[in-house]
């Protein structure tokens, strides 16, 4: 079998080079993606940075932990606590103490002599020679934290230039490559909560990474922020934890825990989460992808050999040694072929993490590890999506009987046989049924990105199972009107596409693929764009939106007390906070909230409310969406605060859930501590527009603040600003592309190869090689026609699913449809058509039409 199948290799080559090909992509773009997923795992545990030098290092607890009968649980606090005043004096009898202190601390790099700073008669003028670029105090502003000078030994910091800050006019900032150039010298305005004010930098230090910082005198910095973010023992911890007592409520941070000190601590984390997510999701589509390109290329192999395997039955081959010939050829492509994607694979990985650490998508320390096992599984796996996908077309292929191939025309009869009808049956039952329990059950689960890429995948396997049943309506449809123009063509193409369901059908299978994810992908997340910016447009009714454009940062206090003050408006002042409830006594569940005045908040805002009303809204109260376990107004929920602190609020209004940014809403009182980050200013029935604006911008130029209408805010918080997810769809729809675009290529190939003798006989007939080559471009142009009309179908079903979701879950918004991408994507399946069909044929007319219609095959 092993002989008999490297010779039906050897003389039907063209058969099987794009099976190679598509697997052989397949598998390296799998073990690339699992190379760079090993690496996810296998990440090295980043050390403190902040406090890296740093012996003890006490702070207020990050987390809140709750006793539930299955154990302790934990969740981070959205707004931990300051370090007391009497902890820090009971710790400085350990050691020496130092007190950390970090506070928002923008640079605005050198002004010119002919600018006057807006900061009244206290400023001084800029040195000569400053930087004539820079504008004014807020304009090109650097965000940078500030830190007290005596802090910086614990990252450590050392001075490259210059000298340490020693009077409360003076600096000392960090530097770094693409960054503001700031050298010893230079006279800046900082922008801190205090104010903004001119300084002298008086010296710098070499930036570490994680942060851009500004240090200032202890006095100074304690001055702007009053309250103690961390500390510095230099004592035993031991004695620190002593001193302390169990009940403090803080933490004793020391070697790789002081960790949880440095700024976001979290971040990488979440980074390795979002590239697992994305490497995962690309890895499982290549693999879906492979097999159906893999089972459909085999599958019309075994349709075009009949006659082969007619002629090897009747020598005497039992139908068992068929079906291994086949089976063996299918291991054969798939050794061959995962043996050639690792070594492709292999190569790959590195430039994959490096594109996705340039797009963004992955931290930028992220690299590659020494792992090998993704190597190996993608071998195998390509080695069993070839025998998996071949032994259908084995089953098939044993069942040929020795008369049967050699009576039987060139016409597909018998398409479907019981099996793939009932498989079919089920796989459709299941893609529609699936999304139909979710619709009746839990609609907010079917806008998660797990479920709106691999819902179509059943789709796209059931239409793909049916599509030699649906290729002749299909096609039909598609070439009713050229088959009533004058000429022959048209006719032709009509009743070819009938008679060659098979070829019409594996040719159809990579663009419906293709059709489908492309479009389910990029539509769904635009829809799901759109009906945020609908909600965002029908909840926010303010004139104007000033937020501070950085999250976690808080809006500048001076602004702040400026915009309270505007005569002629509702200035309706907000903080990002989280709560946190116990759920069925299990899980800790944190939410975002708004923190507003309940008073104002109707002004600018029309939020949907399903019950209740948001006036009941006070410090006892709180608003809550309908995705959480208790949503009857009136009843009180056990909810921790942002801080941690623990309280009992009364459910005064319910919201709809939507597609999750309907948060919940607290008062001032249960922000935990959180700053002001957001103002929403509508202007009162008859004041001056203009004069509200005017007072908004000036109160903005002086404190660094911009400030949007609402339509610039809703334009910048829109469809379309997400680029990092946009990224990621591009990545995984490329992949799709390369493994379809190779199976449609070698498909039609092999078909046109294998009608030269029809192709010889339009000749023939009369038609010129122009006619005939028009006539198999056509063919193919409709061929791609019928997998973009599937595609399409199968789209718009989950397009169809994901508009009912939002509607369920209360938003009413458009579904987008991505004409654009689907333009782009059949324009190309097209020109590969056309180009892979008439190639061949170009070539095969060269052969004289009598010699070729005498030819055997």
């Amino acid at each position: 079998m092993l002989m008999l199948a490297l010779s039906g290799m050897r003389t039907r080559w063209i058969t099987f080079v794009g099976s190679f090909v598509a697997l052989a992509l397949g598998v390296g773009l799998i073990a690339a993606t699992g190379l760079a997923l090993a690496a996810t795992f296998d990440a090295p545990e980043r050390g403190p940075e902040r406090f890296a030098a740093a012996p003890v290092v006490v702070r207020a607890a990050d987390h809140l932990r709750v006793d539930t009968p299955t154990g302790t649980r934990s969740k981070p606090l959205d707004h931990p606590g300051p370090v007391g005043p009497g902890t820090a004096d009971r710790l400085a009898a350990l050691g020496r103490t130092v007190a950390d202190r970090t506070f928002p601390a923008d640079v605005t790099a050198p002004r010119t002599d002919t600018e006057e700073p807006p900061t009244g008669p206290a400023v001084k003028k800029p040195r000569t020679g400053a930087d004539p670029r820079k504008s004014r105090a807020g304009q090109d502003a650097e965000a940078r934290v500030g830190h007290p000078w005596e802090v910086a030994a614990a990252a450590p910091y050392r001075l490259t230039s210059g000298r340490a800050p020693a009077a409360p006019g003076e600096v000392v900032v960090t530097t770094r490559p693409g960054g503001a150039p700031l050298r010893t010298g230079d006279r800046v305005l900082v922008r801190t909560p205090a104010g903004v004010a001119p300084r002298t930098v008086v010296g710098t230090v070499a930036g570490r990474g994680f942060e851009d910082a500004v240090f200032f005198t202890d006095d100074e910095a304690a001055r702007i922020s009053p309250d103690i973010d961390a500390l510095v023992v230099h004592a035993d911890a031991t004695a620190v934890r002593r001193a302390l007592g169990p009940d403090s409520g803080m933490d004793v941070l020391t070697g790789h825990d002081r960790r949880r000190a440095d700024p976001d601590p979290d971040r990488d984390a979440r980074a390795l989460v979002s590239v697992n997510a994305l490497l995962g999701t690309a890895a499982g589509i290549t693999l879906f992808v492979s097999a159906a390109v893999v089972a459909s290329t085999f599958s019309f192999a075994v349709a075009q050999r009949r006659r082969e395997f007619g002629l090897l039955r009747t020598a005497g081959a039992t139908p068992g040694q068929i079906r291994r010939t086949v089976c063996a050829e299918a291991v054969l492509v798939g050794v061959l072929a995962s043996a050639a994607g690792v070594w492709l694979g292999a190569g790959a990985a590195p430039l994959l993490v490096g594109r996705m650490t340039e797009a963004g998508l992955a931290p930028p320390w992220f690299a590659l590890g020494d792992a090998s096992w993704p190597l190996h599984t993608a071998f195998w796996t390509g080695v069993f999506v070839a025998t998996a996908g071949a032994l259908v077309s084995c089953h098939r292929a044993g069942r040929t009987a020795p008369t049967e191939a050699l009576r039987e025309a060139a016409v597909d009869s018998r398409l479907m046989p019981a099996s793939r009808w009932a498989a079919a049956v089920l796989v459709l039952l299941a893609g529609l049924g699936l999304p139909a329990l979710a619709l009746a059950v839990d609609p907010g689960d079917l806008l998660g990105r797990k479920s709106y890429i691999t819902r179509p995948m059943l789709l796209v396997v059931g239409f793909a199972l049916l599509a030699p049943v649906l290729v002749r309506p299909v096609g039909r449809l598609l070439t009713w009107l050229p088959a009533r123009l004058p000429g022959a063509t048209g006719v032709l193409v009509r009743e070819n596409t009938a008679a060659g369901v098979r070829r019409t059908a594996a040719v159809a299978a990579p663009v419906l693929i293709t059709v489908a994810l492309a479009a389910t992908l990029t539509g769904t997340v635009a829809t799901l764009e759109e009906a945020r910016a609908t909600e965002a447009r029908t909840a926010t009714t303010a004139d104007f939106v000033v937020t501070s454009g950085q999250e976690g940062r808080p809006l500048a206090p001076a602004f702040v007390e400026r915009a309270r003050a505007v005569e002629g408006a509702v200035v309706s002042v907000s903080r990002s906070t989280a709560v946190t409830v116990l759920e069925e006594d299990t899980a800790l569940v944190t939410s975002e909230a708004r923190a507003v005045d309940p008073a104002r908040l109707a002004a600018v805002s029309e939020l949907p409310v399903t019950a209740g009303r948001l006036s009941d809204l006070d410090d006892d109260a709180i608003v809550v969406n309908e995705e959480w376990l208790t949503t009857r107004v009136g009843d009180r929920v056990t909810v921790w605060l942002g801080d941690g602190r623990k309280a009992s609020l009364r459910i005064a209004a319910v919201l709809a859930t939507g597609t999750g940014d309907n948060g919940v809403y607290v008062t001032r009182r249960n922000a935990g501590g959180a700053g002001v980050d957001r103002i929403d200013v509508k202007v009162a029935e008859g004041a001056d527009r203009r004069a509200v604006a005017a007072t908004l911008h000036t109160a903005g130029a002086a404190t660094g603040t911009r400030v949007t209408t609402r339509a610039e805010w809703l334009a910048a918080n829109g469809p379309g600003t997400n680029d990092q997810t946009r990224t990621g769809l591009r990545m995984i729809l490329g992949i799709a592309l390369l493994c379809t675009a190779t199976a449609l290529a070698n498909t039609l190939v092999m078909a046109t190869s294998d009608r030269v003798r029809d192709l010889a006989v339009l000749r023939l007939a009369g038609a010129t090689a122009p006619q005939v080559l028009r006539l198999v471009a056509a063919e193919a142009v409709v061929a791609v026609g019928v997998g973009a009309v599937l595609g399409g179908v199968v789209a718009a079903v989950n397009l169809l699913v994901v508009w009912g979701a939002l509607v369920l879950l209360g938003v009413m918004s458009a579904v987008v449809v991505p004409w654009g991408t689907l333009g782009l994507v059949v324009a190309a399946a097209v020109l590969l058509a056309a180009v892979s069909a008439v190639l061949p044929a170009s070539l095969a007319l060269r052969t004289r039409p009598v010699e070729l219609a005498g030819a055997r095959e």
